[in-house]
């Protein structure tokens, strides 16, 4: 059966399986004052029961700071030494699963009160809360501006309006993406295992759809499990793609996403791509038996693969043929509700600077944000045993380090929702260049309601 995507949601936001974990799929267009007001999760101020609420520092403390997460983010032990060193501060933490979370940040905003001092936003969410920007407090005025090379260039962009003028937030961690491999399957197919050497060999698109014949011929395996990861990977790549920053849409007016799109296509076509749905238990058992050779993913997948796959150790893991793109991260943002933005602004200051941002990553796999880490020892000696002793930290760093900002705006969930409907429709046999024209008007379609 033929799929087509036309319903929206109110925000678009769908649950992933880590802190930094992006979301492609939905509509991200957050606007308080816009018809969808009325959100599902209830009343700003209620706290909802699924939240894991806990208390740093002294509770008859002068000033009480609340701060928003989603995700496993290790946020509040780290607040702990924070307290320790200015005990006239106090921080309540409320954590919860990533959609109610932004269900219930957008519930706050648009009623005008139940907003916390500090709030996290996913990286795929950011251009849709940017139509809300009377909502929050801009950083540059809270001195944010002398911060900015602490950062990844790519993701202070993200953290911005369109003029530069106003600051969203500071960048809490990136999902840089890399090519992780199953050595076992490349070295049956009788082609390079070694990280070195299999980097050297598939540095282009061409020489990766090369290995994928091989692969198949020899092992009768994918070179991928499912169309979206490769597709990302491809279309990420490029320096715009579905929007420009007048949020008008491009999809026939340059090439980038529709060639991304086709390249994907003709993968797929050859038997070269698998369609495992990803978080699929067929998806893990792939990851745990070598069902497909190869995945583009962004570093926050390393934790993903071992839970799926704890004894398959014959993972690892190279730079994307033609260069990474990102998938993930998140943003601590200050909503204008605040009644303490000084104190408020001086924990985020210190919560996401290098020293901390490397702790994060040590104690829970948080990628930093801020590139000076990559320079500090434990992170160069970072080493997976799981990944066969590589140095992986070093690996999404030069990733991250390639990175580029590329606009998305507050639609781009729901146009990609449509491609990857599409690419699904290929896979059942529809013809790449129908379901294009196809894809386009479903687009036109989700956009215009």
């Amino acid at each position: 059966m033929k799929k087509y995507l036309y319903l929206t949601s109110i925000i678009g936001m769908s649950a992933v399986l880590a802190a930094c974990g992006g979301n492609d799929d939905g509509n991200n267009n957050v606007d308080p004052d816009g018809d969808n007001a009325d959100s599902p999760s209830g009343e700003a101020n209620e706290e909802n029961d699924d939240a894991e609420v806990t208390e740093v520092g002294d509770g008859d403390a002068d000033v009480e700071l609340s701060v928003w997460l989603f995700g496993a983010t290790g946020y509040p032990e780290l607040a702990e030494e924070y307290a320790e060193e200015n005990p006239d501060v106090s921080i309540n933490f409320q954590e919860i699963e990533m959609g109610d979370h932004h269900n219930n940040l957008f519930t706050a905003l648009s009623a005008g009160s139940g907003a916390p001092d500090l709030a996290l936003i996913e990286v795929s969410e950011m251009d849709g809360y940017k139509s809300a920007q009377d909502r929050f407090v801009n950083l540059f005025d809270m001195g944010a501006g002398d911060l900015e090379g602490d950062y990844l260039d790519w993701a202070w962009e993200n953290a911005q309006n369109v003029d530069g003028d106003f600051l969203f937030g500071l960048p809490t961690d990136v999902g840089p993406t890399a090519m992780f491999y199953r050595a076992d399957v490349f070295e049956e197919a009788g082609l390079p295992s070694e990280p070195e050497e299999l980097e050297a060999m598939l540095e282009t698109w061409d020489d990766y759809e090369e290995a994928a014949a091989t692969i198949l011929e020899e092992t009768g395996k994918p070179m991928s499990g499912n169309p979206e990861t490769f597709y990302n990977a491809v279309r990420d790549q490029a320096p715009q793609s579905y929007f420009n920053e007048e949020d008008e849409l491009i999809l026939e007016s340059t090439d980038y996403v529709r060639n991304a799109f086709m390249t994907t296509s003709d993968m797929i076509e050859q038997g070269y791509i698998e369609n495992l749905g990803m978080w699929t238990p067929e998806w893990g058992s792939g990851m745990a038996e070598g069902g497909f050779a190869s995945m583009m993913a962004p570093a926050w997948m390393q934790g993903v693969i071992q839970d799926n796959a704890p004894d398959a150790t014959k993972w690892r893991i190279i730079q994307v043929p033609e260069g990474g793109g990102n998938w993930g991260g998140s943003y601590m943002t200050m909503p204008d509700q605040t009644e303490h933005p000084e104190e408020a602004y001086a924990f985020m200051e210190w919560l996401l600077a290098p020293e901390q941002q490397m702790k994060a990553f040590d104690n829970m796999g948080l990628f930093p944000s801020t590139p000076s880490v990559y320079e500090m020892e434990d992170f160069q000696n970072y080493t997976s045993d799981y990944f066969g002793g590589q140095e992986t930290a070093q690996v999404f760093a030069e990733s991250a380090l390639d990175g580029e900002h590329v606009y998305q705006g507050p639609m781009y969930g729901d146009v990609n929702s449509e491609i990857l409907a599409g690419l699904d429709n290929v896979y059942d046999g529809i013809d790449p260049e129908e379901e294009w024209e196809d894809i386009l008007n479903r687009v036109d379609q989700r956009i215009s309601r």
